[in-house]
């Protein structure tokens, strides 16, 4: 017997699945949480230099005197909208004239800044402000954005083998207890290089985090429900987002958003308690007793009764099939295929998570956009139940993915053609570009594992999710090449990159087969004949047959945003 066929008897998704799929859903709110806090706690505000010897100088004018001395002081150019702004990073040189009366002469050759002053009518503090990380260090707010995704890199690779060895349970709890310190510590920093080796642990116990209670979860849900809670997930995630963006427009500095966002992390510990550990990782390492004991008491919550005897070594179907992931590599159609799904891994989550932080650079109240990313994000995830199963993976792929880029792409013409107050524009094409992005992360995370035929799948997967993870690094300087230019292109140039690799991604994807009311591949040689037949079967049976692994090793529809 193998593991689903306990479904059979308990039901895919009865109150006790429903009871530990919700709880493992909460960290998501936590985990989106801090993957986007970047937007408001390293966002750039309005700057120029400091007055010399003004100790009580601000960013507003304080009147005509105030004024004066600016003219003096700071040069003019034009903003991203051809207005006049004060130059943000350079003043005019000053000498002294006369030792005894300290004269001042102002010279129009220009100089760096010593200090800076801040626009503080959004927000009192950031980490920008505090540690002055602009101008010639502007560069590390963008490394502080790959810090935390290569520790996310590195948290799905260490924490996953470790939950492989020792447990689910047991690799989530030592996540717990480290995102719980890391994220509250991050609070009290006040230097970057600190801040920056602490966020490497943000994002890996972000990680651990994530997979450690959700694995869990959907290891305890059937087979034909599993397409369903992997998208419900994200609908949690966006609770994240939403949550994160009221509590910054309550509170505008950065330590006291920190703090509050990440001491209800503490709450997690009660999971030692409310959730069990996986009985499919249980069956795998034989502690057959201890599986029975969880399937029992989901059974009787259930209000359905098992056999006496459930399982044992005797009665334990085992897979015997083996391969390796370089096999997927041994002929041209399967190199293909491979390749264009790593492509669309790395671009959905470059795309994603670059439009994600790129919110803050659209101009206008960063609240407001952030909340509409947020609205249209939350709005993608219930198309993608609705159509997913309708339309079919590869179309509503492909879809998702011409859809954004072409709406990102498409920001350009408004500075080709010079519209006036094109502002708004530019935020609508953005949040267009994010309702593709975010359908085409869920979307590729079914596609691909259903894809990869069975014997590699998880290798497949943990392939796809390494280029995930380049993406994501890439995107936070992506997302600020726009600091890099002056003038209106600045907005566009970013989404520019982002639209135009999105377009080659999806294009690309239409090359590969499509899975929906298929047999999927078990074997290399199933996966090579792959889409080169239309044998249908009913949906559920297509999707019960690759998934029933006793060892629970595949996992078809954990969210790699994580």
């Amino acid at each position: 017997m193998k593991f689903d066929s306990v479904f059979e008897y308990i039901g895919e998704f009865g109150t006790y699945q429903k009871r530990i799929y919700f709880l493992v859903c909460l960290p998501a709110i936590s985990t989106g949480i801090q993957m986007l806090m970047a937007v408001f706690i390293l966002n750039v505000p309005d700057h120029r230099c400091g007055i010399p010897g003004v100790k009580n100088d601000t960013f507003a004018s304080q009147g005509p005197v105030h004024a004066s001395l600016l003219n003096y002081t700071i040069p003019w150019k034009k903003d991203d909208n051809g207005d006049p702004a004060r130059a943000s990073c350079e003043r005019y040189s000053q000498n002294l004239t006369s030792t005894s009366s300290k004269s001042v002469v102002w010279n129009s050759s220009r100089t760096g800044c010593t200090y800076w002053v801040y626009d503080r009518s959004v927000f009192k503090e950031t980490i920008i402000t505090e540690m002055n990380l602009v101008c010639n260090q502007k560069e590390l707010r963008a490394h502080a954005n790959m810090v935390l995704m290569g520790g996310i890199l590195f948290g799905a690779i260490f924490l996953g083998l470790l939950s492989d060895a020792v447990g689910r349970k047991v690799a989530f709890m030592l996540s717990v207890v480290v995102h719980a310190g890391v994220c509250i510590g991050t609070s009290f920093v006040t230097n970057f290089y600190v801040f920056m080796a602490i966020r490497f642990f943000v994002g890996a116990s972000s990680a651990g985090l994530f997979m450690g209670a959700f694995v869990i979860g959907m290891e305890l849900v059937g087979p034909s429900k599993r397409t369903f809670a992997g998208i419900v997930i994200e609908i949690f995630w966006c609770l994240g987002l939403f949550t994160v963006g009221g509590v910054a427009y309550a509170l505008r500095d950065w330590h006291h958003l920190q703090l509050a966002c990440s001491v209800p992390t503490v709450l997690l510990f009660s999971y030692y308690w409310l959730i069990p550990e996986s009985p499919r990782w249980l069956l795998s390492k034989g502690r057959y007793a201890e599986a029975e004991a969880i399937i029992q008491k989901a059974a009787q919550v259930n209000g359905v009764k098992l056999p006496d005897k459930l399982f044992d070594k005797d009665t334990l179907d085992e897979n015997t099939s083996e391969a390796k992931i370089w096999e997927m590599f041994t002929s041209p159609t399967l190199l293909i295929r491979s390749l264009i799904i790593f492509i669309n891994w790395l671009v959905v989550s470059m795309v994603y998570y670059g439009l994600g932080l790129n919110v803050g650079n659209l101009g206008g109240d960063v609240f407001l956009n952030f909340t509409i990313a947020n609205i249209v994000e939350l709005v993608s995830y219930f198309l993608c139940i609705a159509l997913l199963d309708r339309v079919g993976r590869k179309l509503l792929h492909c879809g998702s993915m011409l859809l954004g880029g072409v709406a990102c792409v498409a920001t350009l013409f408004p500075v080709i053609y010079g519209t006036s107050d094109h502002e708004w524009i530019t935020v609508t094409l953005s949040m267009i570009g994010k309702l593709g992005a975010s359908a085409a992360f869920a979307i590729i995370y079914v596609f691909a594992a259903e894809l990869f035929p069975t014997v590699v799948r998880n290798s497949g997967m943990g392939a796809s999710s390494f280029c995930a993870r380049i993406g994501g690094m890439a995107s936070p300087y992506i997302a600020d090449l726009g600091t890099l230019v002056d003038g209106e292109f600045s907005k566009a140039l970013p989404l520019l990159v982002f639209g135009g690799s999105a377009i080659f991604a999806g294009i690309l994807s239409l090359w590969l087969p499509e899975t929906l009311d298929r047999v999927l591949p078990e074997t290399i040689d199933d996966a090579k004949n792959f889409g080169k037949r239309n044998t249908k079967h009913s949906y559920e049976m297509d999707i019960k047959a690759p998934s029933e692994e006793a060892n629970g090793k595949w996992n078809p529809s954990f969210d790699d945003k994580m």
